[in-house]
């Protein structure tokens, strides 16, 4: 379930299921989010009650309903394998679901449901790594679920019946394993509906076959799933189709939404179109390219990132790229535990954020200027999921979904944008994750192998560390287009003593500018840049990379006492070394390095700013020896004797 509120982005108004106007700037996903996952905080704390003991490769699920009456009726065929012998398996299913009967090889078996569990006995003992498989025939009223698992209501008077299982809601409504770490390698979905209306789901829609009354809608996906991603809704769904190149594939862009949102949905989906070329070019191909995109709209306020068939509110642009993103990040790739939903929420935030700021650059400083605030509106709180019996907690807007938006585009930012994309792309299909669940190491372990930069201080300060820093630049002219700076740190909270991060400074004056990143690694560090001209001003991070507040500058004056010197460091010399001149009266000053024996090795004449200059010495061409350099500045003369 999926963030509608970011910050990142613009914020029209959209229509409640009760048609209130309510605007993105009042109204949080996070919050919806939270409410939909209060009831199932009970199953989280004890876990899913399906048995480890077998993988399902395959669901055939027939479904009978009717969108005026909150009543489901299904037979749900599970292919699966043991991965140990045993005589029985376990499901989740609500007990408010009752089981008709289970058959095997056309043979009824005996079974047990209670305390939301339906144990299956068979009758023999099955070998592991079997292939086999069983109906389950059951019915019922599925649980009250408020926004959630299965709800049955109306849009401008007509039924509508939709599902939306995450995270624990699919055993409200069907015989599942409710618990991440096994993903079914496909389904095909039979729905039984009312002629009158429409069934939606995952992947390509197979046939629409009449039945008397009734219409049985057939859906199949041959992509790996995760259980709380099956999904399908029912109503008078009006539905058009578009297409978008991406590389040699034409990908279908199937729309079912209600008659009367037709042409906003019409007049919106080419900007999700564009998306989905900007993804499918910088993340890799569409995860699913042999199949569809589609949206299906349903009233919950906001949206579902269901696989190859979204569920939306409305055709809002920000929440159509924020599910989008999904799909890469989510669908095909799904965090394998609620303390690290960032892998799902912070990359769809940052994907978000990513398609907007492409589009509408005017528009980015100011978002991110947005989302900072909010981010920074408190002193701590980590990324990572410290406590996931808490509801807040893990769909907190600040932490999972901005700051875990804002670790990325730090990433990005570390790694520079070719490679950050090529990594990305390199996690995306990395064998035993692509298409499976991921972790916060693996993504880690891929970033490094692919960038040869070791990040452990990264996500220790920023996933698992708390807080931000303050950052002040105390700055000096040099010379007439050097600068020597000094940076120095605060940190908001007491977990991160110091914050290891490459900081961009840009140095303006007039039409003037120039960025330089500093590789700080220590508090009070001293960096000597060469900007190529006298600044007046300097700002820390303008275009917002990095998570920090409260940042200053100050230009410090040097004073002249025109007595001259000359300073080599690091004395003894290493490459790379440098060469400061200060306190001159004149603006020009002849460099001769000559070696021992009397060759001059280097000559130079500087230019001098308030008497001050520095530049870089070519030293690593140089023999070992001794070195003396003589200066010539007006009327003085200084020598200096170094070693290399």
């Amino acid at each position: 379930m999926k963030q509608l509120v970011l910050l990142l982005m613009l914020t029209p108004c959209l229509a409640s299921a009760q048609e209130k106007n309510i605007c993105k700037s009042q109204f949080s996903i996070p919050a919806m989010e939270q409410q939909a996952f209060t009831r199932m905080r009970t199953l989280m704390q004890r876990g899913s009650l399906a048995s480890g003991n077998f993988d399902i490769n395959y669901f055939r699920c027939e479904w009978e309903v009717d969108p005026a009456i909150r009543y489901i009726k299904g037979a749900v065929t599970v292919y699966f394998k043991l991965n140990t012998a045993s005589a029985s398996i376990t499901f989740d299913l609500q007990a408010a679901m009752h089981t008709d009967s289970i058959k095997r090889k056309g043979n009824m078996l005996s079974y047990q449901q209670a305390n939301d569990a339906l144990q299956v006995n068979f009758d023999e003992n099955i070998n592991p790594g079997q292939q086999d498989s069983i109906t389950i025939y059951y019915q019922g009223i599925p649980n009250d679920s408020g926004f959630g698992s299965f709800v049955q209501t109306q849009h401008t008077g007509t039924p509508v019946i939709w599902t939306l299982s995450e995270p624990y809601g699919a055993m409200d409504w069907w015989p599942c394993k409710n618990a991440m770490g096994n993903k079914t390698d496909s389904i095909d979905v039979f729905v039984k509906h009312p002629a009158i209306y429409k069934a939606a789901s995952n992947g390509l829609l197979q046939s629409e076959t009449p039945v008397g009354t009734n219409m049985v809608t057939h859906w199949k996906h041959r992509y790996p799933i995760a259980t709380y991603l099956v999904c399908f809704a029912v109503t008078n769904y009006e539905v058009f189709n578009n297409s978008v190149q991406l590389g040699a594939t034409n990908l279908p862009m199937v729309t079912y939404c209600y008659p009367e949102s037709r042409p906003s949905f019409e007049a919106n989906t080419p900007k999700v179109l564009s998306a989905l070329q900007l993804f499918n070019q910088y993340f890799g191909e569409y995860p699913f390219i042999k199949e569809k995109y589609g949206h299906v709209q349903f009233g919950w306020g906001g949206g579902m990132e269901h696989q190859t068939a979204t569920f939306l509110i409305n055709a809002n642009e920000s929440l159509m790229a924020h599910e989008l993103g999904h799909q890469w990040f989510g669908d095909k790739l799904t965090a394998n535990s609620w303390s690290e939903i960032w892998l799902n929420e912070g990359f769809a935030t940052f994907c978000a954020a990513f398609y907007m700021e492409t589009k509408y650059p005017a528009s980015a400083i100011a978002n991110r200027l947005s989302v900072l605030a909010n981010i920074t509106s408190q002193p701590g709180g980590t990324v990572w999921v410290n406590d996931t019996s808490s509801v807040s907690r893990i769909f907190d807007q600040r932490l999972t979904y901005n700051k875990g938006s804002y670790l990325v585009n730090m990433l990005r930012f570390v790694l520079g944008d070719s490679m950050f994309f090529s990594a990305i792309r390199q996690y995306l299909n990395t064998p035993g994750l692509a298409y499976g669940f991921t972790q916060t190491a693996k993504l880690k372990s891929v970033l490094e192998q692919a960038s040869g930069k070791d990040l452990t201080d990264f996500f220790n300060q920023w996933y698992l560390g708390q807080g931000y820093p303050s950052y002040k630049a105390s700055w000096s002219q040099v010379g007439t287009g050097t600068v020597h700076i000094n940076l120095s740190q605060v940190t908001s909270h007491p977990s991160v003593s110091f914050f290891k991060m490459p900081v961009p400074l840009t140095f303006k004056k007039g039409n003037l500018q120039k960025t330089v990143v500093l590789n700080n690694t220590e508090n009070n560090q001293d960096f000597i840049e060469d900007i190529g001209f006298v600044a007046d001003t300097v700002l820390i991070d303008p275009e917002l990379w990095l998570i920090s507040k409260n940042n200053s500058t100050e230009k410090k004056s040097i004073s002249n006492s025109g007595m001259g010197g000359v300073d080599i460091f690091p004395n003894p010399v290493v490459s790379p070394a440098s060469i400061r001149l200060h306190d001159f009266n004149t603006t020009k000053a002849e460099i001769w390095i000559s070696n021992a024996g009397g060759q001059k090795v280097f000559e130079q004449t500087l230019s001098l700013y308030n008497g001050l200059g520095t530049l870089s010495l070519p030293v690593q061409n140089w023999a070992r020896g001794v070195y003396i350099a003589t200066i010539i500045a007006g009327n003085k003369t200084i020598t200096k004797r170094f070693i290399y």
